[in-house]
């Protein structure tokens, strides 16, 4: 029998999975790799070909790699490749569509499967995994959907990316009450697959959440219904309903730098690094996040903010460089001496780094109407992105690349026990959405389609109106009544709440997860973490439901890629495994790719795939 892995997830950390295993892999590999994924493999479900080109990246073209460099830890060969840009001819400041970055993905992903030995072969399985089983000293067995069969294989690797959950209480007592008082309750899902065809016209909706999801929404919404920007203006269609949208900040997500780096970059890291991360983990009682990580934190980001304030805009500063760094390097993080001496030396206090005030703008904030409402977010938003397109306030992009380097540490520590609130600072600051989104925002504010309840939003519903009612902490006094409610964030799934049945079943049999519900991964090659603290030698995981999840989606270049060194040494950790099983009896060498979307095997071929460099890349137009 030959050595098969299965690799449960075909979308980009799949994708990376097997782009490590080609580039580690000896040349005499005998191998089978099956994919298992419904949906097609390189871009997988949520950036597939087949979606809206109106719903764009979050992240400029020339910010998008699949491929390693050296500034990436890894222990493998680096294998450099085309950014995003690069490989699509796009001018690396716009922002693409996602099917463009599906056909960039499907592209990696067939490069990948080109370069793996001639003796390994590649099954795609268009199902989904519905259970793996098996001892741990032998094969493992992974049931399919609608097959009467299951795969048999030495390792499986969980790369399944983001998870539908079952609904909570709250979610459960909403929907119910919508289907008793004949209302609309969509809970948080992916908004391209969400059916938004319900959602009607001219009516108010209250929407809650105000990242990226609401953006997503909020296209569909109007420009999917047929509305057109021209310039600072929004030309309605007549078919959008009337959003009102709101969220704990009330603000929406800051938007993307639209300025290049340059000059000196921080020296990262500097007061939260590997020394201060080991040093955490070898404590023997628990961490405070807040207690023990946020002071790290908030030390290292004001180290990045303030470099940059010192080299680029030395003006604005009091006293030179070597005697404000010694001073901030002597004071204990957070104390009241690092305050002074931010304030001896940085006179302007716009020029001070308050993360507490980036996190929560309107905290405490008191408004007298909606109206007044409705004009602090424009004016917020429009002073937001202003500001993110100045090189005046390039500091905030240092603020930028420490959130990088703080990620990448922060991965090693685990699940941080925080609630959320690290990855939501993250997104916040670093994860929201182009500029030309929050300006056509503001365009759909001036025409009366998108209407802002602020910060603190409740919802409750009225069982004798029979309708739901919202409203914000800025304006207490104002309530706004509909008959529909979308919950405007992805689902927030733990293994015991998900519906993967694949996860559930792993848990049941002993898999640990943490206090947060995400599947306890041993952080140096991704063995899934059971009863006793074991490493199971024969289950990987990778990803966002795992104790190891990586910021961002994707990478970018040069910036070291956390994701890159996990898929790395998870990659060799497979091979190293494989190296030791008995070896396959010899065969005649085939071709690197067969494929078995309806659960046959095809026909081998022993002609070689034509070289990828003579494929030209097909990406779709440009979203308008």
């Amino acid at each position: 029998m030959r050595p098969s892995v299965v690799v449960v997830g075909a979308g980009p950390r799949g994708t990376g999975v097997l782009e490590r295993l080609a580039a580690n892999a000896p040349a005499d590999l005998e191998l089978d790799i099956h994919l298992v994924d419904p949906y097609p493999p390189g871009g997988g479900r949520i950036w597939r070909e087949e979606q809206s080109p109106l719903l764009w990246m979050n992240s400029m073209a020339e910010d998008v790699t699949m491929f390693t460099d050296d500034t990436v830890m890894l222990s493998g060969p680096v294998r450099p490749g085309p950014t995003l840009a690069e490989w699509a001819g796009l001018d690396g400041q716009t922002f693409p569509s996602r099917p463009q970055q599906g056909a960039y993905l499907r592209w990696v992903y067939e490069r990948a499967v080109t370069a793996l030995p001639a003796g390994v072969r590649v099954h795609e399985h268009r199902t989904r995994a519905l259970r793996v089983g098996g001892p741990r000293e032998g094969r493992q067995q992974v049931v399919l959907e609608g097959r009467g069969n299951h795969l048999l294989a030495d390792l499986v690797v969980l790369t399944i990316g983001h998870l539908d959950a079952e609904p909570d209480d709250e979610q459960r007592r909403l929907s119910a009450f919508a289907a008793r008082r004949g209302l609309l309750h969509l809970p948080p899902d992916f908004a391209a697959d969400s059916d938004l065809s319900v959602v009607p016209a001219a009516e108010p909706v209250i929407v809650r959440g105000f990242g990226l999801a609401f953006i997503d929404l909020m296209v569909l919404l109007t420009e999917g219904r047929g509305g057109r920007h021209e310039g600072d203006t929004y030309l309605p269609s007549g078919r959008e309903p009337v959003l009102y949208v709101g969220s704990r900040r009330g603000v929406p997500y800051h938007s993307k730098i639209g300025y290049p780096w340059e000059g000196e970059r921080p020296p990262l890291p500097r007061f939260f690094g590997p020394e201060q991360t080991r040093e955490l983990l070898r404590r023997s009682g628990p961490v405070d996040f807040r207690r023990d990580i946020w002071p790290l934190i908030d030390k290292e980001l004001g180290y990045a903010h303030y470099h940059r304030l010192f080299s680029a805009h030395p003006r604005r500063t009091a006293t030179d460089w070597p005697a404000f760094e010694e001073a901030y390097a002597a004071a204990a993080p957070g104390s009241a001496e690092l305050a002074a001496v931010v304030a001896s030396a940085v006179p302007d206090l716009a020029d001070r780094l308050d993360l507490d005030a980036l996190d929560n703008p309107l905290d405490q904030v008191s408004l007298p109407s909606a109206e007044a409402l409705q004009e602090r977010l424009s004016d917020h938003i429009t002073a937001g992105l202003a500001r993110r397109h100045d090189p005046a306030h390039s500091p905030d992009l240092a603020v930028f690349l420490g959130l990088l380097s703080v990620y990448g540490q922060l991965i090693r520590l685990g699940d941080l026990g925080d609630g959320g609130r690290w990855h939501g600072f993250f997104s916040h600051l670093a994860s929201g959405p182009p500029g030309p989104r929050l300006r056509r925002l503001l365009a759909l504010s001036r025409a009366g389609i998108v209407r802002f309840l602020g910060p603190g939003i409740t919802v409750e519903t009225d069982e004798r109106q029979g309708v739901f009612r919202a409203g914000g902490s800025a304006v207490p006094q104002e309530r706004t009544e509909a008959r529909v409610l979308i919950e405007a964030r992805l689902p927030d799934p733990t293994v015991e709440r998900t519906r993967s049945p694949l996860l559930k079943g792993l848990y049941a049999d002993g898999a640990l997860a943490t206090p947060s519900g995400l599947l306890r991964v041993d952080p140096e090659d991704g063995r899934i973490l059971e009863r006793g603290e074991r490493p199971h030698p024969r289950r990987f995981a990778l990803g966002p439901h795992t104790s190891a999840r990586a910021g961002g989606a994707f990478t970018r270049p040069r910036t070291g890629g956390p994701a890159f060194s996990q898929n790395d040494a998870t990659a060799r950790a497979v091979l190293g495994f494989l190296e030791d099983l008995p070896a396959p009896r010899q065969e005649r060498r085939v071709t690197s790719r067969t494929y078995d979307d309806q659960g046959l095997r095809m026909p081998l071929t022993s002609d070689p795939p034509p070289p990828l460099a003579a494929v030209p890349p097909q990406v779709p137009d440009p979203a308008p």
